[in-house]
């Protein structure tokens, strides 16, 4: 993932809401969104490569997701796949706040990354860069890049008000879970290629123009880009995970709903 937007305990009915892309090198092996055949239970993509995931939910009332953290054009050299904190927390059982606080004595053995970790009752976040640290997330809107989390980010800024107003604009009639066509707007603002002025983008230390490249929300790249598009809802005992998938320069590769019903998540 290299963009994650959430309302946390924002809106009555929809205590976790997640709209998220994953930008990643089109050659690298992908499954879309669905069970995994090792643990049926568990809902997501997977990286084929590693073994590891960057957004999936499971059954038992676990979501998790990660970005990774831009720091130079150095590659990185770590032992342990960033993916596998999603893998481990989705198939674990103890808190988030636990899970997140336990990590940190390992956190510098995975790639630099951002983790938020869901379940069921609470949110956690969790980060090994510039420093390994977690802190529970508190309730609102927020958003989750390759930087700190809540940088204001052109990309998380258009992610965020986009949440808050399709969030606000929601009618109590309209049915996610029964009507796909009203996450269209969501979906909209993740498909926002509309590169971010040069005086508001960050420095991360790859130059002004890969900097310009990755500033928009969908990064249309032919051989780096927008792989996924992910929209998560939780009500009560039920979980919406819909996905669309890209190929080089944006071109659709199809899209996916799925409805979990979950054990142990509450309201």
């Amino acid at each position: 993932m290299c963009l994650i937007a959430i309302a946390w305990k924002v809106h009555p009915r929809y205590p976790l809401v997640l709209i998220a892309n994953r930008d990643e090198l089109h050659a690298r092996p992908t499954a879309a969104a669905g069970p995994d055949p090792d643990a049926l239970h568990v809902y997501g993509g997977r990286d084929l490569v590693q073994g590891g995931s960057w957004l999936q939910a499971a059954r038992h009332g676990r979501l998790a997701a990660v970005t990774n953290v831009r720091c130079g054009t150095a590659p990185e050299v770590a032992p342990r796949s960033r993916g596998w904190l999603v893998r481990d927390f989705v198939r674990a059982e103890e808190s988030a706040v636990s899970h997140v606080r336990d990590l940190l004595p390992r956190a510098d053995e995975y790639g630099r990354f951002n983790l938020l970790a869901w379940d069921g009752d609470d949110l956690a976040f969790a980060s090994n860069h510039p420093e390994p640290m977690h802190a529970p997330v508190s309730p609102g809107v927020h958003a989750m890049s390759n930087g700190a989390f809540d940088a204001p980010w052109p990309k998380s800024t258009l992610a965020t008000r986009a949440l808050e107003g399709w969030l606000g604009g929601l009618s109590h009639r309209v049915d996610p879970f029964a009507d796909h066509a009203c996450l269209a707007p969501l979906f909209g603002a993740l498909a926002d290629a509309a590169p971010a002025p040069d005086a508001a983008l960050p420095d991360t230390g790859v130059g002004r123009d890969l900097e310009r490249a990755l500033s928009p929300p969908f990064v249309a790249g032919a051989e780096y880009g927008t792989r996924c598009s992910s929209v998560i809802l939780v009500e009560g005992s039920r979980l919406l995970f819909a996905e669309r998938r890209f190929g080089p320069g944006g071109a659709p590769l199809g899209e996916s709903v799925a409805e979990l019903m979950l054990a142990g998540a509450s309201t």
